[in-house]
């Protein structure tokens, strides 16, 4: 990731930032706040940045691939999860539930979801499936993304020649964090696969039973089709 910035400067910033608001989870956090130690002029070779320039294309990275990923879920929609949703462990049901949380909630989602490292790369492509209004949705996600751009680029320039040892010491904590993120994604997929199982059974009973009746219908009835 480093390298990447380093070489390819504010391109490569706005790709990953873009990528990561998009739905692909590639680390936009990292390249933010890098980019931010860069411009504070005490690391590395390249002494470029800016700490103003970093957040204004941390934050157009942003808002590319949200509107992107907004995008793809209003336009793929419900056939979407037709093609792909046995993959992701997605139902008809679980857009149903999106919806009727983001009509109640909807706002607060986005503004907040774009607070939360991991989540904030999802929160585009379920509010278009949700189909939220587009002003809504841009208007809360700039504001969402400017704080988040702007709190880890201002971060990473605060940090500046100690980043590497500031790396060094998340990256020893992120092995527990990985192991305890491992278990509970093993966790969420086999509740997932639970539900799923549940809900096809429920569904196939209400199918037969449907079908009995409409046969008892036409077993009552001499003329029905």
């Amino acid at each position: 990731m480093e390298n990447l910035i380093v070489n390819w400067g504010y391109l490569a910033l706005f790709l990953i930032t873009a990528l990561s608001a998009f739905g692909i989870p590639v680390g936009s956090e990292l390249a933010m706040a890098y980019g931010g130690a860069l411009a504070s002029g005490q690391i590395g070779p390249h002494h470029h940045f800016t700490l103003a320039l970093v957040i204004i294309i941390a934050l157009a990275g942003e808002m590319v691939g949200s509107l992107l990923g907004y995008g793809f879920g209003r336009f793929g929609g419900r056939p979407l999860v037709d093609k792909v949703g046995k993959y992701l462990l997605l139902t008809h049901r679980d857009l149903d539930r999106v919806e009727a949380f983001l009509a109640r909630r909807g706002d607060p989602f986005v503004l907040v979801g774009r607070l939360i490292p991991l989540l904030r790369s999802f929160v585009s492509i379920v509010a278009g499936l949700a189909e939220m209004a587009l002003w809504r949705f841009v208007l809360f996600s700039i504001v969402g993304a400017a704080m988040f751009t702007a709190a880890l680029s201002s971060i990473g320039y605060a940090l500046g020649g100690s980043w590497h040892k500031a790396v060094k010491d998340f990256s020893d904590v992120g092995y527990v964090a990985l192991a305890l993120a491992v278990i509970a994604i093993a966790l969420g997929i086999y509740h997932r696969i639970r539900v799923l199982r549940e809900e096809r059974a429920t569904g196939i009973a209400a199918n037969s039973t449907q079908q009995s009746l409409a046969a008892d219908d036409r077993g009552g009835n001499p003329h029905a089709p």
